[in-house]
């Protein structure tokens, strides 16, 4: 990677945090720092195409939402037949660890950190289980998102409550908790491919 490219990677990760965090702040103050960070994502890519960084402003605004699919992953942790699931803060259902992917990652590696970020432990992944279209999975979501589900495994610490999770708990196929928009239809599915019922790695057909 030459310096050019570099730049490049460094404007469009600050760009992402910058996009991000202006869709999900919750006052003025954030939203202007947020803000601060999308300038300096322009004005390092004005310096590598020696362009008024006040041009480029609003070619990176709310480009997370409408030029692309966002990209999400799952994470499906096994122990004993039972799934590892989450209880959310935000709407008190429960969900399979997960999240947003951050640019800059592949989705192995938001698996992992979302992983440790809502449970705790820090696993290994060891399979792609499948990619689901939350047009039709039902996400309670305005926008369309491709959500990775990875199978991973366990390998320091045990789950817990977290910043990102109430509760946590490993839950068996027929006594599963009220699910959340999303999960209601895809966990029962994941049950199937881990057992081989289905082709793995699964996707959505016309």
């Amino acid at each position: 990677m030459n310096s050019t490219e570099a730049l490049y990677q460094i404007a469009d990760e600050l760009r992402g945090i910058a996009n991000q965090g202006r869709y999900f702040a919750r006052n003025p103050h954030d939203t202007e720092n947020y803000r601060r960070v999308l300038a300096l994502s322009a004005r390092l890519v004005s310096v590598a195409q020696q362009r008024d960084p006040e041009e480029l402003i609003p070619l990176f605004e709310d480009m997370l939402l409408h030029v692309t699919p966002i990209s999400g992953v799952d994470t499906a942790v096994f122990q004993d037949d039972k799934l590892l699931l989450i209880k959310r803060h935000d709407n008190g259902l429960w969900a399979m660890p997960g999240g947003a992917m951050d640019i800059g990652e592949t989705p192995a590696e938001t698996a992992v950190r979302e992983l440790w970020e809502e449970t705790g432990v820090k696993g290994n992944v060891t399979r792609l289980l499948g990619i689901f279209d939350s047009r039709i999975w039902g996400n309670a979501v305005n926008v369309q998102v491709l959500m990775y589900v990875f199978q991973s495994e366990m390998c320091e610490g045990d789950p817990m409550p977290t910043a990102e999770a109430a509760e946590v708990g490993f839950f068996a196929e027929d006594d599963l908790p009220p699910l959340s928009p999303g999960h209601a239809g895809r966990v029962p599915l994941i049950f199937k491919l881990v057992r081989g019922e289905l082709p793995i790695p699964y996707f959505d057909t016309p």
